[in-house]
């Protein structure tokens, strides 16, 4: 749906009418307010349990794994925050699939898309290890993290680098700071999630007291820097909005 520059003369006609920065914002705010909520309820009620590790030895935080899925209530928040937040996650994919379009040089336009194709996989990779937790079914889950982490660090660095050297357009100032933090984040990411891995395989080899919180505690870096880097959506489309009138219906309007 490409974007219509009309503006509506009839306030009286129109159903509702909400930007897109809102949009990103609701979208990420479901799963940031529930994984908040997973993370506090668990260190809180039920902390032997989430923190619990095979080596049996001191650790303060629960993994993102305990936190979200192996516990009620925590399971069923989770869950439902993922399952809402998904067609408005995918509604931004599409909107970035006509940014790309519109500011990404003809001959790079094919990376515009199969980021858009990352993102959506990530996405229901998402959804997927949401629904089956390794307490439910440790393959599945396990597989969908695989294409989750794969699809999203590849996402996140081929958006990063369309908008850094691929447009034919100058950056508009939003548009700059929205790429400056896609970079920082990014680098964020990268660096926890390599430190989260150490700390993994360093917990199992010699079961350390308090290692395992160090993992977890990276985890956390990373899952919270993936949610600021879908973020800068509301930078990249603060001028657009989703208009439903009687005379146009459902559609996006640019200011």
């Amino acid at each position: 749906m490409l974007p219509t520059y009309e503006r509506l003369n009839d306030p009286k006609r129109v159903f509702f009418h909400i930007t897109f920065a809102r949009l990103a914002l609701t979208a990420l705010s479901l799963p940031l307010s529930a994984f908040c909520f997973c993370v506090v309820w668990s260190l809180v009620f039920d902390f032997a349990r989430s923190t619990f590790t095979h080596c049996d030895v001191a650790n303060y935080l629960p993994s993102v794994s305990a936190a979200i899925g192996n516990y009620e209530p925590q399971k069923t928040v989770w869950r439902l925050a993922i399952i809402l937040h998904l067609p408005l996650r995918l509604t931004v994919t599409r909107m970035y699939l006509e940014y790309y379009r519109e500011h990404i040089k003809r001959n790079r336009r094919m990376f515009g898309i199969l980021a858009c194709t990352l993102n959506v996989i990530e996405n229901f990779a998402l959804f997927c290890l949401s629904l089956w937790t390794s307490a439910d079914n440790y393959e599945i889950h396990r597989n969908s993290f695989v294409v989750f982490i794969a699809c999203s660090e590849c996402y996140m660095l081929l958006s990063y680098l369309l908008n850094r050297s691929a447009r034919k357009s100058v950056l508009l100032p939003h548009e700059e700071k929205s790429l400056r933090y896609k970079r920082n984040l990014f680098l964020i990411n990268v660096l926890a999630f390599g430190l989260a891995g150490y700390c993994f395989m360093r917990h199992n080899a010699r079961c350390e007291a308090g290692v395992y919180t160090f993992f977890a505690l990276f985890e956390y870096i990373v899952v919270l820097t993936n949610m600021g880097f879908h973020m800068t959506a509301c930078w990249d489309f603060h001028s657009f909005s989703i208009h439903c009138d009687t005379r146009n219906g459902l559609h996006i309007m640019r200011y």
